[in-house]
């Protein structure tokens, strides 16, 4: 199984990172298309995919998610320039 972690970045230029098993779905929720999401992008939507990468293990996800978050903004900011578009493709 498959495991994504992602930044999101939200209506007022904010990001938001998490991990996920079904990165389609788990968007559709921080959108508010269906029930869930996070309390911190409910009131900043819509959000859009920023970045994205993929792990065959939770422990790995849960490590590098944990890793990007430590970054302050200009940090993530940075590794979403780095990505490419067809980078964020491959991943899913």
């Amino acid at each position: 199984m498959s495991y994504y972690v992602y930044i999101v970045e939200c209506s007022d230029s904010s990001f938001y990172t998490g991990y996920t098993k079904n990165i389609r779905k788990r968007l559709d929720r921080h959108n508010g298309i269906s029930w869930g999401g996070a309390r911190y992008t409910k009131t900043r939507r819509p959000v859009f995919l920023a970045f994205l990468e993929k792990y065959n293990s939770k422990k790995e996800a849960t490590q590098r998610e944990y890793q990007i978050k430590q970054l302050d903004h200009g940090g993530k900011k940075e590794l979403i320039n780095k990505a490419s578009k067809e980078d964020i493709l491959a991943s899913i």
